[in-house]
C-alpha cells in the first residue's frame, strides 16, 4: 500500500530518499554559509583575520568524507558529526584563547558556532533517518 507524503500523514514526511535529499540540501547550505562568513565576514575577530582560517579544517573534513563515503547515507552521517565536533572544537580553543577580540567577544563566537553545530547535527540526523528503512514513527 503506497501512502502519499501529505501533511495529514506525518509519518511519512519524511521517508528515506526526503530524509537523505533534505540532508544533502542541509549540509550543503551549512557548508556554504560556514565558508562564506568564515572567509567573506569572518566570524572570529574581523574581517580577514587568519583565525578564520581554522573553519577550512571543517570544510576538508566534510569534502574529504564525503568523498571516502561515497555519499551514503551512514557514511555522511559520521562525516556530519565528525564536522560538528570539529566546529565545537574551534569554538572552544577561540573563546578559551581569546582569539578575535575586541571585535568578537564569546557570546558572539558562542552563538554562531552553535549555528553551525546544530545545523550539522541537523543534516546528521536526517542522514540516520535516511538509513533507516522505516517512517519516522
Amino acid at each position: 500500500m503506497n501512502i502519499p507524503s501529505t501533511p495529514e500523514n506525518p509519518k511519512m514526511l519524511l521517508s528515506s530518499p526526503r530524509a537523505f535529499r533534505l540532508g544533502i540540501a542541509l549540509a550543503a547550505l551549512t557548508a556554504f554559509l560556514l565558508f562564506w562568513l568564515s572567509l567573506g565576514v569572518g566570524i572570529i575577530g574581523a574581517d580577514g583575520d587568519p583565525a578564520n582560517l581554522l573553519y577550512a579544517l571543517v570544510l576538508t573534513i566534510g569534502v574529504s568524507g564525503a568523498y571516502i563515503a561515497r555519499l551514503q547515507a551512514d557514511g555522511m552521517k559520521r562525516v556530519l558529526i565528525a564536522m560538528a565536533a570539529a566546529q565545537a572544537l574551534i569554538a572552544a580553543i577561540a573563546v578559551s584563547t581569546g582569539m578575535g577580540q575586541p571585535w568578537s567577544g564569546p557570546l558572539e563566537l558562542i552563538a554562531l558556532n552553535s549555528f553551525f553545530i546544530c545545523a550539522f547535527l541537523a543534516a546528521a540526523w536526517l542522514f540516520h533517518r535516511a538509513t533507516r528503512n522505516s517512517p519516522c514513527a
